[in-house]
């Protein structure tokens, strides 16, 4: 998993550029599944059938990180940039970027100010990212058009993959390069005499900026439930608005709620049982502040029973972000054991009489 994880994380698609991303998985499952497809609006699908009917189960992993676009080239050659997704304006200072352009990828840093020059500013002042600049070694616009810099271009963070423990990891765009490396090793461990029904592996585009590849999922792909796969921030650090109900090394997360899902409880409870029965580490997951793929795909059609597995992260959307791989094991191992265990449809519905 871990080779697996540091080639997702590496690899550049922010929002609306995802290709790349798309291009592995597909070469990487060619020959494991059935069918390998990409929709209109970017989506990867691919299908796996078991050896006996039954039911059919989306699982959604995002290919998206949260990233930049060029917007502006200054004539000092300095890059002025938009967000695509949510950045934290505090964290934005002396990182290192990727620019990608028509001549290949670029390196850049996002500029500060000298500490020298600190006491002639406001010391707690926080500039929003528009008064922000990217420095790519360029000394004029039409040396930085040289390089091959345009309006439009994408930006990601720089690309590193650090073991900091035998279990502790640090990189750039685990969210959701992880949920994408559980669904792949998922795919690839189950065989077709392991599950009835079908399998949709939907691994999407644009989730970070609203739910948008999810969204058209839900209109194509009939499903009788649906899964999401998402990090999700832990509560254990020692800021003041940590409540420690989230840790990680603490297990997958079994999302009970957040902003955009409120889980099936019998999908929800169905997943608890197998943790337990085989032994799986989990946490259940409460947490407003959040939102992921399943809040569009529990509304397809006539309404689908959703839930999610987290991956507990540290520094989410940050250019560090810090996983524990026992927590992502425990996120594929509950997920084929769900697959393999699936429940008939009607046994996650309401039951009125």
């Amino acid at each position: 998993m871990i080779g697996l994880l540091k080639d997702l994380s590496s690899t550049f698609g922010p929002c609306g550029f995802e290709e790349e991303v798309a291009m592995y998985i597909a070469k990487r499952l060619k020959g494991k599944v059935d069918e390998i497809e990409v929709d209109g609006i970017g989506n990867l699908i691919v299908k796996k059938k078991g050896t006996q009917p039954g039911p059919k189960i989306v699982v959604a992993a995002h290919m998206d990180e949260v990233g930049f676009i060029v917007k502006k080239i200054e004539e000092n050659g300095l890059i002025r940039f938009e967000k695509l997704g949510g950045h934290d304006d505090r964290i934005l200072l002396s990182q290192r970027v990727q620019v990608r352009t028509s001549q290949g990828v670029r390196t850049g840093v996002i500029g500060t100010i000298s500490a020298h020059m600190v006491k002639f500013d406001q010391p707690d002042k926080v500039r929003k990212h528009q008064q922000l600049y990217i420095d790519v070694g360029a000394v004029s616009k039409q040396d930085a058009q040289a390089l091959g810099v345009e309006i439009g271009n994408p930006i990601v963070w720089y690309p590193h993959f650090d073991l900091l423990t035998d279990d502790r990891v640090s990189g750039k765009a685990f969210d959701d390069r992880a949920g994408c490396a559980v669904l792949i090793k998922a795919l690839e461990e189950l065989s077709k005499e392991d599950f009835k029904g079908e399998i949709i592996g939907a691994f999407t585009v644009q989730e970070e900026v609203g739910l948008r590849g999810a969204r058209v999922v839900s209109h194509q792909h009939a499903a009788d439930v649906a899964i999401a796969l998402d990090t999700t921030a832990v509560s254990d650090t020692p800021e003041e608005m940590m409540d420690n109900t989230l840790a990680l090394g603490n297990g997958t997360g079994i999302k009970v709620l957040d902003f955009s899902l409120i889980a099936n409880q019998k999908v929800c409870k169905h997943l608890i049982e197998i943790a337990k029965t085989n032994q799986i580490t989990y946490q259940l997951e409460v947490f407003p502040g959040i939102g992921t793929d399943a809040g569009e795909l529990t509304m397809a059609n006539n309404g689908i029973p959703t839930s999610t597995l987290s991956i507990p992260s540290r520094y989410a959307h940050a250019s560090i972000e810090v996983l524990d791989l026992r927590d992502l094991e425990a996120t594929k191992d509950l997920l084929v054991a769900f697959i393999k265990e699936m429940n008939p449809i009607d046994s996650y519905k309401f039951t009125i009489c």
